[in-house]
């Protein structure tokens, strides 16, 4: 096998025990690792993305801010690349969750090309699972705000990759109408 696969199934086994008792929000409640699966297999299939740090990063995204894991573990198990990357995407959880959306759209133009993909990727996922699958109690409002919050961010990173950009935008214009037709 090689270093790059054994790397990626490495990453995927890490991430799915950090994030094995964590579901989605949606009401299908899926297990939470289906997510950061899903922003790996877009930045490789769509964005053609096959740099192995960057794959790694997609994959463990959200281990720093969703679980107990650190920086310095990620570095220690998958190098100081793909650990930087997962630094770069994560939120800062001590900051209120209105600040840390507002922190991401300022934020998002001086990411790392890297951090900018997975950044594009990891919104194309949610923004597809507000639309097919969204959390429970959420109103046409909030879905209609999230979507807009993520336009926002991702304005940030044009540029960077004209396959995930396009489908950013099939999804979301997708999604604008399938939640207006709710209204």
């Amino acid at each position: 096998m090689s270093d790059s696969i054994q790397i990626i199934l490495t990453a995927v086994d890490f991430a799915a025990r950090k994030h094995k008792s964590q579901r989605r929000k949606g009401s299908l409640a899926e297990p939470y690792i289906n997510h950061p699966i899903e922003v790996a297999r877009l930045l490789s299939t769509v964005g053609g993305i096959h740099d192995t740090d960057i794959l790694v990063a997609a994959i463990l995204h959200d281990t720093i801010e969703d679980t107990e894991t650190t920086s310095v573990e990620l570095t220690e198990l998958f190098g100081a690349r793909a650990a930087s990357i997962v630094v770069e995407v994560s939120d800062d959880k001590k900051l209120p969750k209105l600040e840390r959306k507002k922190m991401q759209i300022k934020h998002a133009p001086h990411l790392s090309a890297e951090a900018k993909l997975v950044k594009l990727a990891d919104k194309i996922s949610n923004i597809e699972d507000i639309a097919a699958n969204p959390p429970e109690g959420w109103s046409i409002e909030r879905k209609l705000e999230y979507i807009e919050w993520g336009i926002n961010v991702i304005g940030g990173l044009r540029g960077i990759n004209a396959g995930l950009e396009e489908l950013f935008e099939k999804v979301t214009t997708e999604a604008l109408k399938e939640i207006g037709d709710q209204g």
